[in-house]
């Protein structure tokens, strides 16, 4: 194999002369053609910098480059000029980001966009444009792709939004495609689709890949090469058989360990029911012509049965869409539903706004991107006490203060961190304030809403012994949503599934993994553990 992209020594920095702070250090790998190299490490470590010097794209002149070489099929990166780099973007080196619904325009139909990447860099007419297009979106294996081509992207799933942005990643056949995390914003059964595209992909079309990741997982399922950064350096690197096999550094070595593991806090059987709900169903109304009539329903929830014990909990699974977090909500009174509803033991179905808000204290929430959760212009002293003064607990300022720093402490901050704002926290950090925001209040029944999707495998691994923790010290009833099927054994003592707002197979959590009696389980269980995609139509494609 011949090296398509060699990077050496690379070194990184971001602000004004005299003042500048290194990102990136001394980094050297290379990409061979037709072949997958991966960098690992966790966020902050400098991966996704990497590969946008590659591009160049970093933003210049804020970002400078102290030393380093970037060869490019034999030609310099860095300080080429803009012409030589188009040549370069899009026609030899793509790139597919991790969220697909901020890196596609929300303005513009599928078509128009990919039309644009078409016209830019190959100058094909409106006609041809639009069959290259149909032909890329078959490529990617996105069903009905002729009746797609108008439609917008919040019209489209997660999964159906990424296969856009490899689409057009793919528009100028380039020899290697750069993929930031490309699946860690879709459900684990897109996630297998997509990596067996992007090899089947490879395969077809001969192109090198540079995938960024931390799932460890996918690298050993995806990569030839990988590369372990740690704050902006390479701390090992080598044939991905050998460094899973026989890590060397210390830190590799964690990296390994860190995925969440263990079993669910021990609780009684006889524990009481905090929560429950028989036959509940959701039902959004579907309204057409003039006099907008109900013709149909979309039946989000459609007669589930919920009983969540003190000191348990109940893990619930299923594809996007399935119907998760309108279950959630629905248990909490957050939206309309129908069927009885019980909250220790008092029927909250029914009750009006203010007769729930005494109990609102005793429901709360913790949801899947601390960043979105937390207000930038609160202190994180502001956000935990706002539930404080709401309910009119914690007495006077100074008590309020004291309240905090305990609740601090006990979700693994420090009480000195207070005073300062989100963006001055790691993703872990925030999701330990959106824990510490809802713990304050000494709830009994908390839904956790894909609480560590967003974060690292080594802090995954951190929140769920965190909230396994205090799920053990305050008796505390869970209802965990993910589709992190590993994150749902480590903590779940029942596990529900639900495909299109029905339960499919429902038990306890070792009867679900264990022995699962349906063919989408099996596909969710294969997906998870061994990156395998469904091909039998037991799962959306």
């Amino acid at each position: 194999m011949t090296t398509f992209v060699d990077v050496k020594n690379l070194s990184v920095s971001f602000g004004r002369p005299g003042h500048e702070v290194p990102a990136v250090r001394d980094v050297s790998f290379q990409i061979e053609r037709g072949e997958t190299m991966a960098l690992v490490g966790e966020s902050g470590s400098g991966k996704s910098v990497s590969a946008l010097s590659i591009l160049q794209l970093l933003p210049y002149p804020y970002a400078s480059h102290p030393g380093g070489s970037i060869l490019v099929d034999g030609n310099e990166a860095i300080g080429a000029s803009q012409r030589e780099m188009r040549g370069i973007r899009g026609n030899k080196i793509s790139m597919v980001f991790q969220e697909p619904m901020t890196s596609l325009n929300p303005l513009h139909s599928i078509e128009r966009q990919i039309n644009e990447v078409l016209f830019l860099h190959q100058g094909l007419s409106k006609s041809q444009a639009r069959a290259r297009t149909v032909e890329l979106l078959h490529l990617v294996g996105l069903q009905d792709a002729e009746d797609r081509l108008d439609a917008f992207p919040h019209q489209l799933s997660g999964g159906q939004r990424q296969r856009v942005m490899i689409a057009m990643a793919l528009a100028n056949n380039p020899d290697l495609l750069i993929a930031d995390e490309p699946t860690t914003a879709v459900d684990v059964t897109i996630q297998a689709q997509l990596l067996a595209l992007l090899k089947d992909l490879q395969a077809r079309l001969g192109m090198a890949i540079l995938l960024i990741t931390h799932d460890l997982g996918v690298v050993r399922h995806m990569a030839k090469d990988v590369a372990v950064m740690k704050n902006g350096k390479i701390v090992e690197a080598g044939p991905v058989r050998e460094i899973f096999d026989n890590p060397q550094h210390e830190y590799t070595r964690m990296l390994m360990a860190a995925e969440p593991g263990g079993h669910p806090a021990t609780a009684s059987p006889d524990a009481p029911t905090v929560m429950s709900a028989e036959n509940l169903k959701v039902w959004f109304p579907i309204k057409r012509g003039v006099f907008k009539r109900t013709v149909d329903y979309v039946k989000a929830v459609d007669g589930i049965d919920v009983n969540v014990r003190a000191g348990h909990t109940v893990g619930v699974v299923g594809e996007s869409g399935s119907g998760k977090s309108t279950l959630a909500m629905a248990l909490l009174r957050l939206i309309k539903s129908e069927g009885p509803i019980e909250f220790d033991g008092r029927q909250i179905q029914g009750e009006s706004f203010n007769a729930l808000q005494p109990l609102r204290r005793e429901m709360q929430v913790v949801f899947q991107d601390p960043f979105a959760s937390l207000s930038p212009r609160l202190s994180i002293a502001q956000i935990i006490e706002e539930g404080l003064l709401v309910h009119d607990l914690g007495g006077d300022y100074d008590q309020r203060r004291e309240i905090i720093a305990q609740t601090l402490v006990e979700v693994g901050l420090e009480p000195e961190t207070m005073d300062r704002y989100p963006h001055e926290f790691s993703g872990g950090q925030r999701q330990r304030v959106a824990i510490a925001r809802a713990m304050v209040l000494k709830p009994r029944f908390v839904v956790l809403d894909e609480p560590t999707s967003a974060l690292d495998m080594s802090v995954q691994a951190q929140i769920v012994d965190l909230l396994r923790k205090l799920q053990r010290d305050h008796d505390l009833a869970y209802l965990f949503i993910s589709h992190d099927l590993r994150v749902v054994r480590a903590l779940s003592d029942e596990v529900i599934v639900m495909r299109d707002g029905k339960v499919v197979e429902q038990g306890s959590s070792d009867q679900i993994f264990d022995q699962p009696q349906t063919d989408y389980t099996r596909a969710l269980m294969a997906a998870a553990f061994e990156l395998r995609a469904d091909t039998s139509g037991a799962v959306r494609t």
